[in-house]
């Protein structure tokens, strides 16, 4: 699979440590952005183990596709989100398994936000307030909701979005990877149209960068490891209070229509030869 993708990840400008971790698999069609949580240094362990566990999960589930699911399958979703959620139960169960054994690191956590390509499907799975946009057409789209203490504020009515913007509690989850021996994941799916593009973040990013900044940042650049950069540099000089990490995935338009476009030509330019 040719997964044309951008990544950036930086430490911020208050904080002494970068706790946010992510890791892109082109041939799995796979991307992972974890922001984690923790006294000592217990936030960039939880994170890590998340993403490597999840990386696991699913190299392994790519080569065996009877592998048993965690817990039980949703038929709502296609297999291969079913196969994602069960890569996240498996990363929380290995967090607060590793929290329990090691007095350091109790109540260590993590959000995650995934994204995996399969043929023409994208499945995402999420815990936590890290995001996933999809711009498309010229637009740009939240694909997930923050599970925060102030998003379930808003979308319980008791705050607007400017009142949550500005709310001392705005970072405060209300679920994480790590904390309880389960948890509950967030999944979705849709179809994907040629030329649309993923941005996966943590916080960082949005505590100070607006989605019409992101869309007009990645317009902008004609490279994705540039407007990847372009974007912790806005979240840094927005204030850069946390770690930001971006992952910006393209999604390629199949090869076999342009093939077959160029084949085309060459018939019709040949049929107007003298």
């Amino acid at each position: 699979m040719s997964l044309p993708y951008g990544a950036k990840s930086d430490v911020g400008l208050k904080r002494a440590r970068n706790e946010d971790c992510y890791c892109v698999e082109p041939t799995l069609g796979l991307s992972v952005v974890c922001d984690g949580m923790g006294g000592h240094h217990a936030g960039e362990v939880a994170s890590a183990l998340a993403v490597e566990t999840i990386r696991v999960y699913m190299v392994e589930a790519d080569l065996n596709a009877r592998a048993p699911m965690i817990d039980a399958y949703d038929d709502a979703f296609l297999p291969h989100t079913n196969r994602l959620a069960g890569a996240l139960r498996a990363a929380n169960r290995t967090i607060y398994r590793e929290a329990q054994q090691r007095p350091e690191c109790d109540r260590m956590g993590t959000t995650v936000v995934a994204a995996l390509i399969h043929g023409r499907a994208l499945s995402f799975a999420h815990v936590g307030d890290s995001r996933l946009y999809l711009i498309r057409s010229g637009a740009i789209h939240l694909l997930t909701a923050d599970h925060s203490l102030v998003m379930e504020q808003v979308r319980d009515g008791l705050l607007t979005e400017e009142e949550a913007e500005r709310s001392a509690q705005r970072h405060v989850v209300t679920r994480a990877l790590g904390i309880e021996a389960t948890v509950d994941v967030e999944l979705g799916e849709l179809p994907i149209m040629d030329g649309d593009l993923l941005v996966l973040c943590s916080d960082g990013l949005t505590r100070g960068v607006q989605s019409a900044k992101i869309l007009q940042t990645v317009q902008a650049s004609g490279d994705l490891q540039t407007a990847s950069e372009e974007l912790v540099a806005s979240a840094n000089t927005a204030g850069g209070e946390d770690n930001t990490t971006v992952v910006l995935i393209a999604l390629q338009p199949p090869a076999r229509p342009r093939m077959w476009r160029r084949i085309r030509d060459l018939i019709c330019s040949s049929d107007r030869r003298p």
